[in-house]
């Protein structure tokens, strides 16, 4: 058997034993340790699945798919937690994915794709425009959160701010796609002088074909939802056992598995020089959340029952502005080095030791 060949071979079997190990009801740590083996497996097939896309689509517009099929893995999730009255703990994992993708990912992409290479480029005016759309992310969910807190605001009055804070950000992040896609698509398209990652990407055959490509996608993306399930159903008991607080859990643990298949998909790209597509992966993700996921689960949230509010909490808000400054810092330029991928890993541990210690 070649490495592709044992590669799926393990995808199957992992996934195969995840759901046995779900629905039988084994230990639960061994459910937790299979489900995580199963997650690398699963990520690196959407992987796989999104850098053929790629091929076809361009970078962009395929990490543009990947990022919004992994969110929506992570939104089915967060709908039925949303369902079950928790959220608390869907603000958290929310959070957790914005900073995560945001430093994290972003972070693990351009160091080791600085390790080998210099340096990397990407349009700079789409990092100019995801700069300016991440601050609009902090202003969105700061001034909720700001005036909730005065005298006479009522919780009737917090539900229609919140409301109305959640249309706004959803046609926002709409006609960022229109402006994006369609009628700035040529100035915010890849970068054309990467001569090496240009020269690699026309002689590199794709794995497979376009119309296989995208079957694969969605069927990677069910494998993701079902297996980080499976996952997180286990975590109550292992932070129980680790003594892990539910807002590190909501804020690291849930969101780093939810976004196992960013954090693959984007590194991979970055170590082949595709930065613009890893920087889509990683940033697009994260405004995708904030401008778009987490506006529809308020929406959402109507049909169950109580609204849910945007109103994070300053802990999360701290977070998340600390994030977009960082990262706003760092990609701002178009150009990237390992070295200013390590900076962005740090600030993640530090957030993650104070998570913990809350």
């Amino acid at each position: 058997m070649n490495r592709r060949q044992l590669f799926f071979a393990g995808l199957i079997a992992s996934f195969v034993l995840s759901a046995l190990a779900h629905y039988l009801h084994w230990n639960e740590m061994f459910q937790f340790a299979i489900s995580a083996v199963s997650v690398i497996f699963v990520a690196g097939f959407l992987g796989q699945a999104t850098e053929s896309v790629a091929h076809y689509a361009g970078q962009r517009l395929g990490g543009f798919l990947n990022a919004t099929f992994g969110n929506a893995a992570e939104l089915i999730i967060a709908i039925f937690l949303v369902k079950a009255g928790s959220f608390e703990t869907v603000k958290a994992s929310l959070t957790g994915s914005i900073i995560g993708n945001l430093l994290l990912v972003l972070g693990l992409s351009i160091l080791l794709g600085g390790l080998k290479y210099k340096e990397q480029r990407y349009n700079v005016q789409l990092a100019t425009h995801n700069s300016t759309l991440m601050i609009l992310a902090v202003v969105a969910l700061f001034i909720p959160a700001t005036f909730v807190s005065a005298e006479h605001f009522t919780f009737r009055k917090d539900q229609i701010l919140s409301i109305t804070v959640a249309i706004i950000l959803i046609v926002s992040y709409l006609l960022w796609l229109v402006f994006s896609m369609i009628t700035h698509k040529d100035m915010l398209s890849d970068m054309e002088d990467q001569a090496g990652a240009q020269a690699d990407e026309h002689h590199e055959e794709p794995l497979w074909s376009l119309k296989r490509s995208v079957l694969y996608l969605v069927v990677a993306t069910l494998m993701v939802a079902f297996v980080s399930e499976w996952l997180v159903d286990t975590l109550h008991g292992v932070s129980e056992r680790f003594g892990l607080s539910e807002l590190f859990v909501g804020a690291f643990v849930v969101a780093i598995v939810g976004n196992a298949a960013e954090h693959s998909a984007a590194i991979m790209l970055a170590m082949k020089n595709k930065m613009g597509a890893a920087v889509e992966i990683a940033v697009g993700s994260s405004l995708q959340i904030a401008l778009f996921v987490a506006p529809v689960l308020v929406l959402i949230s109507g049909f169950f029952g109580p609204t849910m509010d945007i109103v994070f909490t300053p802990i999360e808000l701290a977070a998340i502005a600390v994030s977009v400054f960082i990262a706003k810092a760092v990609s701002s330029d178009g150009r990237t080095n390992w070295y200013e991928g390590f900076l962005l890993i740090m600030v993640y541990i530090i957030l993650g030791f104070a998570f913990f210690l809350v």
